[in-house]
C-alpha cells in the first residue's frame, strides 16, 4: 500500500493544505492480482473525512482498500464541518467537491464521478458525506454516513450568546450561517435532497448508520424519517454501539462492500 501525503495551493482554502493518499497499486505478487476480481477493474476512489476534532490520518482502512481497489483520499477540514464557512479562505465544502476531485483525477487518472467514487465519513464526517454528495451529486454515486452530526435544526434554534458543550454561537454561525436561515439554506442536506427530487436528478445511493447509545441517535432517526418521508431510497441501521471506534469499525467492513463490492460480495 502506497501511502502519499500531498501539500497543495487550495484556492478555495486561500491557502496551502495537506491530504493523504492510500493507493493499492503494489500488490506483493501476480497471485493476488490474479486471485482478486476487483483489480481486474479499473480503480475506484474512497474520499474519507474525519470527525470533529480529528484529522486526516487517524483512521484508514487500508486492507480493505487492497481488498476492493479502491485508492483513498483523506482530506483536512478541520472543524469546519465540511461547509462552505462566513469568512474568506473557509470554502471547504467547495473544496471537497470540485477542487480536491479535480486534483486527484489530474494528477494521478482517476475517474472521479458518480460511478467510480465514493464518500464515507464519521460524526461530523458524516455529515460532510451527506452534504457534500447531495451538492455534488454528479460526483459521488454512494454515500456512507456513520453516526452523523445532523445538528441543522439545533444550530436553528441558537441565538446570540448561546451554543452547546461543543461549540459557541460564533463557531456555529461560521459553519452553518444565520441560525434563523439555516434550514432553507444549502448548509442543510434536508434542503439539497428535496433540490435534487425538484430536478429529477441523480440521488446518490445513501447507507446511514449509528448506535444505540450514541448521543447522536435521535438526529440520525429525524433524517431516516425525512427520507422515508420523501421516498429516498436508502439504508438505514442501528445496532447496539456508541460514538466510538469500535463501532465505525464495525460499519466500515459493512459500508465498503456495499460501497465498491460485486453483488456477490455485499455484505449488509
Amino acid at each position: 500500500m502506497a501511502n502519499i501525503k500531498i501539500r497543495m495551493f487550495a484556492n478555495a482554502l486561500r491557502r496551502y493544505t495537506a491530504f493523504e493518499m492510500f493507493l493499492p497499486n503494489d500488490l506483493r505478487n501476480d497471485q493476488q492480482r490474479e486471485e482478486n476480481e476487483f483489480t481486474k477493474r479499473p480503480m475506484k476512489t474512497l474520499f474519507l473525512l474525519h470527525g470533529y476534532t480529528g484529522d486526516a490520518g487517524n483512521w484508514v482502512p487500508e486492507y480493505l482498500a487492497e481488498q476492493y481497489n479502491f485508492a483513498i483520499v483523506i482530506p483536512n477540514g478541520e472543524n469546519a464541518f465540511w461547509l462552505d464557512g462566513q469568512s474568506t479562505g473557509h470554502k471547504f465544502c467547495t473544496f471537497l467537491g470540485e477542487e480536491l476531485p479535480d486534483y486527484v483525477s489530474k494528477t494521478f487518472g482517476l475517474t472521479i464521478d458518480r460511478e467510480n467514487a465514493g464518500i464515507m465519513g464519521l460524526s461530523m464526517g458524516g455529515f460532510g458525506a451527506l452534504h457534500t454528495a447531495l451538492a455534488y451529486p454528479e460526483r459521488f454515486g454512494k454515500i456512507g454516513a456513520m453516526s452523523s452530526a445532523l445538528i441543522v435544526h439545533e444550530v436553528a434554534t441558537m441565538t446570540d450568546g448561546h451554543g452547546n458543550d461543543m461549540g459557541n454561537n460564533a463557531y456555529y454561525r461560521e459553519c452553518f450561517g444565520d441560525p434563523a436561515a439555516v434550514l432553507q439554506s444549502d448548509n442543510n442536506p434536508e434542503t439539497l435532497v428535496d433540490r435534487i427530487l425538484e430536478k429529477k436528478g441523480n440521488m446518490p445511493e445513501i447507507y446511514l448508520c449509528c448506535g444505540t447509545k450514541d448521543f447522536l441517535l435521535e438526529n440520525n432517526r429525524a433524517f431516516h424519517r425525512f427520507l422515508v418521508s420523501r421516498n429516498v431510497d436508502h439504508l438505514y441501521y442501528e445496532t447496539e454501539g456508541d460514538h466510538n471506534m469500535d463501532f465505525w469499525d464495525e460499519y466500515t467492513r459493512k459500508i465498503i462492500p456495499w460501497m465498491f463490492g460485486s453483488e456477490a460480495s455485499k455484505e449488509l
